[in-house]
């Protein structure tokens, strides 16, 4: 890569991060390309040179992160974690993070564009569930999932709690990280389980 290509790249990368922000901060609706060029210090017509327009930034933003989340999914997975600290931090450690978007941009991010919801798909088809399955085969090779339970039904299960983070009772971040913990808790013990700190291996 030439110094014009690595200028531009970190331009663009400027412009992203700047939208990041904003839209979490604010919701999409309510930023503008001049608000985003004048945080990214750039010229509202370099922004449309590089992502050609709001809507394009946009999915380019929701891909980025999704991008950042299974980096930092497959981190925890490569970490030196107990098999349930492991899960816990994939299952729940975005939730603070999540909590503090604006409901707007958060409402974007599981939009029905017909873009998004492709960029979304494909997340979870060629990254998400293949991580996941990964994990899954991890713990019972460990002892910590029983084998008669198939993959398919513990990610019905996982994707049921993941969804709970889109309800609207996670607006308001102070509730939302006590309505968390009590989720996860459920989600390791059921509702008749110890949280006594032993595993249940099969």
């Amino acid at each position: 890569m030439d110094g014009f290509e690595r200028r531009k790249e970190i331009k663009k990368e400027n412009i992203r991060q700047a939208a990041i922000e904003l839209f979490s901060a604010h919701g999409v609706q309510k930023v503008s390309i001049s608000e985003i060029a004048h945080r990214a210090k750039v010229s509202q017509v370099t922004i449309y040179n590089y992502f050609g327009s709001k809507d394009v930034l946009l999915q380019d933003v929701v891909l980025t992160v999704l991008n950042k989340n299974h980096q930092e999914y497959i981190e925890a997975m490569e970490s030196d974690l107990p098999f349930p600290q492991k899960l816990e931090k994939l299952i729940t450690e975005k939730t603070g993070e999540l909590a503090g978007l604006n409901p707007d941009f958060l409402g974007f991010m599981a939009s029905e564009d017909p873009v998004i919801r492709r960029i979304a798909e494909d997340f979870v088809k060629n990254k998400f569930i293949p991580l996941m399955l990964n994990l899954i085969e991890k713990g019972k090779a460990e002892g910590y999932i029983h084998h008669d339970i198939s993959n398919e039904v513990i990610l019905f299960y996982i994707n049921l709690f993941r969804a709970g983070k889109h309800s609207d009772a996670f607006c308001n971040l102070e509730h939302s990280q006590r309505l968390f913990k009590d989720i996860t808790t459920l989600f390791f013990y059921g509702l008749i389980g110890k949280p006594d700190g032993s595993a249940d291996k099969s």
